[in-house]
């Protein structure tokens, strides 16, 4: 009998990830990215998580989410209390955690249908 994952029908799905890099279907991403199951913007300004502004979670919020990752890198960083304060103002869950975790989460909720968004930071 042959397995394999079903991940709802997501078009974007995390298939690996190293220092520095995430990989998305069969592309290897090295700058900061937004993901969604039907949504992938690789051009995504903010490089790191200090430089996020509110703004810039826009985009992410556009995806339609009803979870919101945020992986900050090799190490676990939080944002600036306006960041937080967009987030909870938004009303959807959220968390922050290091990039190979945000990896890990978004896939499991992926696989169990939730509306997922990730907003990953690589350096």
């Amino acid at each position: 009998m042959k397995f394999s994952e079903d991940m709802g029908g997501a078009s974007y799905r995390i298939t690996g990830y190293g220092e520095g890099w995430v990989r998305v279907n069969q592309d290897k991403l090295t700058n900061s990215f937004l993901i969604g199951p039907q949504a992938l913007i690789s051009d995504w300004q903010p490089q790191s998580i200090q430089t996020l502004q509110p703004e810039h979670l826009q985009a992410l919020f556009d995806i339609g989410a009803e979870v919101i990752l945020i992986g900050t890198g090799e190490n676990q960083h939080f944002p600036t209390p306006e960041i937080w304060k967009a987030l909870v103002q938004h009303g959807v869950g959220f968390e922050v955690m290091t990039t190979a975790a945000a990896c890990r989460t978004y896939n499991v909720l992926l696989s169990e249908a939730r509306r997922v968004a990730a907003a990953f930071f690589l350096d």
